[in-house]
């Protein structure tokens, strides 16, 4: 063999296994991620299987979304081990059917159960989707607390001045925070075309944060305060009204404000629009444990170091009905879900979810991954499981 085929070859042979060790040293969720990698930016249209291995590692990815850091605490709230719950259900079987990366349930502050899937772990994070919106909520609360924010009765306009002369010139933060400001919205995740869709694809004007260039272009549909709409854009105008109220990027200030002094153990982030503005209708990124914390730490009314971060009848109000959505038992409340027994979650699309209820002193965290973004019959059977949860608490007191 000639000097120089040899010298090619051991070059070859070396690349080779450079290239070997390189691709086993990235570790499974990303060799699994980049063994089918979406080709569209849009993560409503990615295949099942993508968003498996995506939802582990969006904030990873600064080619498709940056991302600010959240950064954990140096006195981690534990978590104390408490005794297993007793439950009917085949879990093995419920965590299949629905997707399930992970489930913790906290009673008493103690974790009763915890388990992972779809290769997810105890120190790994996973997109939050629409569960950020009540961590948005959250930093309203302690803006208006701290004086930033006069009033939930200012109207939007006064605080993001982008929006003055448009639809929003007569709604109050408190109608944006209840999804009730009668503005017009296409919250479809099957429409390539709808609003929510589309909005973090506009192209902004005048120098105005993206959401602000898109939603003062909106036409009113009903007037403010009559009918309730869901509304990701609304949420992502909230999150700009706190920063312009606060001078506060959200990473930093729900940092400061809950994630280090609640002691929240591992790092989070929040996804950025191209602006460089937080998501926040969207797009936190945490560990199952730390998103069941910030759980207990709404159950414990929202309290560090004795005191409330929030106003004395904030939570009363936020995690309560303020608005009926046309559905028996349930409401809307400062961006939670609630239910007339009390209880109330904060919910993502593709199956996140952080329930809480009061009366039992349990917090329930999910992670999944739904075929569809909605999907209502998976929805119904997690919430018929939280109330197998209910009931075996309940049995224990007899």
């Amino acid at each position: 063999m000639k000097t120089g085929t040899k010298w090619s070859l051991r070059v070859f042979l070396t690349l080779l296994i450079v290239a070997a060790v390189s691709w086993w040293a990235v570790g499974p969720d990303w060799r699994a991620f980049l063994s089918d990698p979406p080709t569209d930016t849009r993560i409503l249209f990615w295949s099942q299987s993508q968003r498996d291995e995506g939802f582990k590692l969006l904030d990873q990815l600064p080619w498709l979304v940056k991302s600010r850091d959240i950064t954990p605490s140096k006195n981690v709230r534990p978590l104390p081990k408490g005794e297993a719950i007793s439950l009917s259900q085949d879990i093995n079987a419920f965590f299949e059917e629905q997707s399930l990366s992970g489930a913790l349930i906290l009673h008493k502050g103690k974790i009763r159960f915890e388990k992972y899937g779809l290769g997810h772990s105890v120190d790994k994070r996973w997109t939050s989707f629409s569960v950020a919106k009540s961590f948005t909520s959250s930093l309203v609360g302690i803006a208006l607390k701290e004086g930033h924010i006069s009033s939930l009765n200012d109207k939007v306009s006064q605080y993001i001045v982008g929006l003055k002369g448009s639809a929003y010139d007569d709604v109050t933060i408190e109608q944006l925070l209840t999804m009730t400001s009668g503005v017009a919205w296409n919250e479809s995740y099957t429409d390539p075309n709808s609003d929510v869709s589309q909005f973090n694809l506009h192209q902004a004007e005048d120098g105005l944060p993206t959401i602000v260039s898109y939603m003062r272009q909106l036409k009113r549909a009903h007037p403010p305060g009559e009918k309730w709409s869901y509304s990701t854009g609304e949420t992502n105008l909230i999150g700009i009204l706190v920063e312009q109220a606060t001078g506060r990027n959200l990473a930093g200030y729900l940092t400061e404000k809950i994630w280090q002094p609640f002691g929240m153990e591992n790092k989070a982030s929040w996804l950025l629009g191209a602006d460089g503005y937080e998501i926040s209708g969207c797009c936190i990124q945490a560990s199952l444990r730390d998103y069941a914390r910030y759980g207990l730490f709404i159950l414990e009314g929202g309290t560090i170091n004795g005191e409330s971060v929030f106003p004395d009848d904030w939570l009363a109000k936020a995690t309560n009905k303020q608005v009926d959505i046309g559905r028996d038992g349930k409401g809307y409340g400062y961006q939670w879900w609630t239910f007339n027994d009390g209880s109330f979650t904060a919910r993502g699309i593709f199956g996140q979810t952080i329930f809480i209820d009061p009366k039992h002193d349990l917090v329930i965290a999910f992670n999944g991954n739904w075929l569809h973004a909605s999907d209502p019959i998976l929805n119904e059977k997690r919430f018929n499981f939280i109330d197998l949860i209910r009931a075996s608490i309940d049995a224990e007191a007899n």
